[in-house]
């Protein structure tokens, strides 16, 4: 084949390419001779049907057949030859009329490439890794929380309007403009007055109610509301008032641990710290990850692949359009004009590019991979968050292995954050949780 380089500006690259006809000749002869040998046609014994039928019936095909996999051939020996590492999938645009049977295939070829990226001294990097230990206090307020869900209630036989601490048994319409929406309508609910758990404003005007009485109240549901048709709009409840309870305190003792479950009390403030320690170590491993993402892009002085940006940028900003529909923007975002966000964001997304880009190169130096067993792990995760159609999920990622890629990525990118922390000078420093929970969210 003969290749002429067109274009070079920076990590772009063109080309145009010419597989002779002669080759692609070769490769038709072949592929029809190939079929004509498997050809049954009446009149004709198994293999000798004449080549100018097989080429009237396949003729076409095979003619498109070869075509898509000279190009393909060639690209790859272009790539090879040359040691190019194309960033995304290059841009083929034929020249010669793929429908001829005669001349030679001519195609260009467009691509950027990946960056030359110089290997840090990983050695250098020092981190701080933040530890926080399970306090009484903490432990003391979840076994609270485990009392609270075990409690009863009993009625309040006195007449009397709801109070602070009541419980109101009630029946409800919920309707917007008028109408009763669905999952709106319920019967005998019980409503904590000053408790959690109903859209803000519901609870606080059912205090004051006596059983018997009617009242219509209006609330709006948070901007964040799980039912998009409802989030964010005003709506009324028709409320009656049925009846009134107050909790019963449940004792936070053995027998306690035993109504859920456990031997004593003690087993679940052991099992209780465990799961804090658990939360505190993700909290943590969030953080160094963060401090070494953020040192290891003032390492990243090397030019992205400005399509890989725009593809990210392109994602980040699907997702800022649809939290400001959903009036779910940062404070901070809310006041900037469209040409800023524009701009932020797009640096976010050349930020993530080049960091993505380096731990790949860090982790293709050093030989990180990810195994079979790791990637069956993940998609046995991802099954676990489907309860009833885990073998669904399973037969998915087996028939689209596209999809189980996209498990991949993440796995061996914190494979290669472990690599470098191992490698970087870490120094453990004592907190409180109050502390740790007060680290921001990572960029990636």
């Amino acid at each position: 084949m003969q290749v002429t380089e067109t274009l070079s500006d920076g990590l772009k690259r063109g080309f145009t390419v010419t597989v002779p006809s002669g080759e692609l000749e070769g490769k038709r002869t072949a592929r029809l001779k190939e079929l004509g040998q498997s050809m049954n046609l009446p009149g004709f014994r198994p293999g000798k049907v004449p080549m100018s039928i097989v080429k009237q019936r396949y003729g076409a095909a095979v003619q498109g057949e070869v075509l898509e996999q000279a190009v393909s051939d060639a690209t790859r020996a272009l790539l090879d030859e040359r040691g190019l590492r194309p960033a995304t999938q290059p841009r083929i645009d034929l020249v010669s009329d793929a429908e001829s049977v005669a001349g030679d295939l001519e195609f260009k070829v467009e691509m950027e490439l990946l960056p030359e990226i110089a290997q840090p001294d990983l050695s250098t990097l020092s981190l701080t890794r933040l530890k926080a230990t399970p306090d009484a206090a903490t432990v003391d307020k979840a076994l609270q929380d485990i009392a609270s869900r075990q409690r009863s209630f009993e009625a309040i036989e006195e007449v009397r309007p709801a109070a602070q601490g009541d419980v109101v048994v009630v029946d409800f319409v919920g309707k917007v403009d008028g109408v009763a929406f669905d999952g709106g309508t319920a019967q005998d609910v019980s409503v904590e007055i000053g408790g959690a758990g109903f859209i803000p404003g519901f609870a606080e005007q059912i205090e004051g109610m006596t059983p018997g009485e009617e009242k219509v109240i209006t609330v709006t549901f948070p901007a964040d509301y799980s039912a998009e048709n409802l989030a964010g709009k005003e709506a009324t409840f028709d409320i009656t008032a049925k009846a009134l309870q107050r909790p019963v305190d449940v004792a936070i003792d053995d027998d306690l641990a035993k109504k859920i479950g456990f031997e004593g009390l003690e087993q679940v403030r052991e099992l209780i710290t465990k799961q804090v320690e658990q939360e505190y170590e993700q909290l943590s491993r969030l953080r160094i990850k963060r401090e070494l993402l953020d040192a290891l892009a003032e390492k990243t002085d090397f030019e992205a692949p400005q399509g890989m940006v725009e593809a990210e940028f392109a994602q980040i900003w699907q997702r800022v359009e649809a939290d400001r529909k959903a009036g779910q923007m940062d404070d901070e975002d809310k006041e900037k004009d469209e040409e800023t966000l524009r701009s932020d964001y797009r640096k976010i997304a050349e930020r993530r590019v080049k960091l993505g880009l380096l731990l790949a190169e860090i982790g293709r130096v050093n030989a990180v991979s990810v195994t079979q067993d790791e990637m069956l792990q993940a998609i046995r995760a991802e099954a676990m968050r489907y309860p009833g159609q885990e073998q669904a999920v399973f037969e998915f990622f087996r028939k689209n292995p596209q999809a189980a890629e996209s498990l991949r990525g993440p796995i061996f990118e914190n494979k290669v954050v472990d690599y470098v922390i191992e490698l970087a000078t870490v120094q453990d420093k004592d907190v409180t949780p109050e502390e740790l929970a007060e680290i921001p969210p990572a960029d990636l």
